[in-house]
């Protein structure tokens, strides 16, 4: 596992020694750093389910200005450190329930989540994304799961967009509209 560019470009990262962490595979974090390329630099980002924090490190050496990692795994945030470490940045890392966190996080104007397969919370997860609205106006948020996983329509300001697809991989795009002011013609 290795940061494919920017400032930490190549530096091997630590993986964790069990199975208890599934980092993304180096092919599958290529195809999301080429879906949001444009995305990322000045972005503050959320690494939700960081594991080994490879997401949002990949992110924060593609010049995004800020990264949250939030895991509620003491060993996955220790994983996260110690890669942050070894890149030489620093960020806030935050042992937390996912669902706690969205709950008081503040806004993003990109985020990771990739939580474990098997937990089946991306319903419940994207419903809090939705309702606690913690996307900044033109924001992503790209899940990471199963290939054939049903995931939630969007609701709000918010719009699923296309999945693609890595083998048994898929990653969705979910975004917050933009709106134009320019057509608001100021009559009421």
């Amino acid at each position: 596992m290795r940061v494919i560019t920017g400032t930490a470009r190549g530096r091997k990262l630590q993986e964790p020694k069990d199975a208890s962490v599934r980092p993304t595979t180096d092919m599958v974090k290529e195809a999301i750093f080429s879906i949001v390329q444009f995305d990322v630099p000045g972005r503050r980002v959320l690494d939700l389910f960081a594991g080994t924090g490879q997401l949002g490190i990949e992110a924060l050496s593609r010049g995004a200005r800020e990264c949250v990692f939030v895991d509620n795994s003491r060993a996955s945030l220790a994983l996260v450190r110690k890669n942050l470490e070894l890149c030489h940045m620093t960020a806030q890392v935050v042992q937390a329930d996912a669902l706690e966190y969205l709950a008081r996080c503040g806004r993003f104007d990109l985020v990771f989540i990739d939580p474990p397969y098997h937990a089946k919370l991306y319903g419940d997860i994207l419903s809090a994304v939705f309702l606690f609205d913690i996307l900044n106006e033109g924001g992503i948020i790209i899940v990471e799961s199963m290939r054939g996983e049903p995931l939630p329509e969007a609701s709000g300001p918010y719009a699923r967009g296309k999945t693609y697809s890595y083998g048994k991989i898929s990653l969705t795009l979910y975004t917050r509209k933009q709106y134009d002011d320019s057509t608001d013609s100021g009559e009421l």
